[in-house]
């Protein structure tokens, strides 16, 4: 497997600048629809009701990304440097889109849910990049110890570029979906649904798309990546959950931080890849981004099987209180 990911990391894909508009724009709907959803009072519960919000926080910006960082150093033999630094830049990029309805079908704390989406994508701003270049410094500095071969250099990523690409897409469609909420609310009502399933349909769509165009490299390398992407994934769903019930936590909130761990903006992962400004042309980035291309699709049909299992299993009233 590490030869075949070996030649992985060497291929650039076909994907033009067009795509890239495109997927660009279609991140940016993306989050300007899940903004429609946020309510200035969703910032209120982390003072209301700390507890949660805090583990839920943590466990997305802290465990995920230290757990992803054992799981590279465990797969060292099996995996590349390149794939290895795909994972750690999908831990660093929380706040999937769809997790909010995943929530909801789980019969999980949506409120919460909410809440946890739109903090960890206002904080995505600043800490997507910090997490990237520490832990993808560490494990760089950890691969290099452990072969002593000094073929591999510190990671040179230009994190300004990483903030402000972060804030454009994120930030900038949050504000004003969370501003057009307040102000517009009854078109807001009206447009939300429809908004939220057209834009990942749209993502969807272009993630296929761009697989498509490399046809070729899909079929070669695509058994690989399914398998290591299905132990990401799996851990990063049982970090959530082992997290709050260490913390001892409500068992609907435990699924609401299982689900918030567990599905991760892909697409912000795809675009920083393909921004020449924050991975130069001649960096071998191709086993991340079949990374965070599958994870894309994956983790939509990983994480409506558990909320299709969970909304099965009802949670008695008194355990939620």
């Amino acid at each position: 497997m590490y030869e075949s990911l070996k030649e992985l990391d060497n291929i650039r894909l076909n994907f033009n600048n067009g795509g890239l508009l495109v997927l660009n724009i279609s991140l940016g709907v993306i989050m300007f629809g899940v903004a429609l959803g946020i309510k200035f009072k969703n910032f209120k519960t982390l003072f209301m009701k700390p507890k949660p919000v805090i583990i839920g926080f943590l466990s997305q910006f802290l465990i995920l990304p230290a757990a992803t960082f054992l799981l590279v150093i465990l797969l060292k033999n099996q995996i590349t440097v390149g794939v290895a630094l795909g994972m750690i830049l999908i831990s660093a990029c929380p706040g999937g889109n769809i997790s909010n309805f995943m929530s909801s079908l789980s019969k999980a704390n949506v409120e919460l849910s909410i809440s946890l989406t739109a903090i960890a994508t206002m904080s995505a701003v600043i800490l997507t990049p910090f997490n990237f270049a520490f832990w993808g410094n560490l494990y760089i500095s950890y691969f290099q110890h452990a072969n002593a071969n000094g073929l591999l250099q510190p990671l040179q990523i230009d994190s300004f570029e990483m903030f402000k690409t972060v804030f454009i897409l994120l930030g900038i469609p949050v504000i004003l979906g969370m501003l057009t909420a307040w102000k517009l609310p009854k078109i807001t009502s009206k447009i939300i649904k429809p908004l939220q399933t057209f834009s990942i349909i749209l993502f969807m769509i272009i993630v296929v798309l761009a697989f498509s165009k490399n046809y070729n490299y899909f079929i070669l390398y695509i058994k690989y990546i399914m398998i290591i992407v299905l132990i990401h994934n799996g851990l990063a769903f049982f970090s959530g959950y082992l997290t709050s019930s260490i913390f001892k936590l409500q068992p609907d909130v435990r699924r609401t931080i299982t689900i918030e761990t567990g599905i991760q903006n892909s697409g912000l992962g795809l675009v920083l890849l393909f921004n020449d400004k924050i991975f130069p042309s001649d960096l071998p980035i191709g086993g991340m981004l079949f990374i965070a291309g599958w994870w894309g699709i994956w983790h939509i049909i990983s994480g409506l099987s558990l909320a299709t299992v969970w909304s099965r299993i009802p949670i008695k009233k008194s355990q939620t209180h």
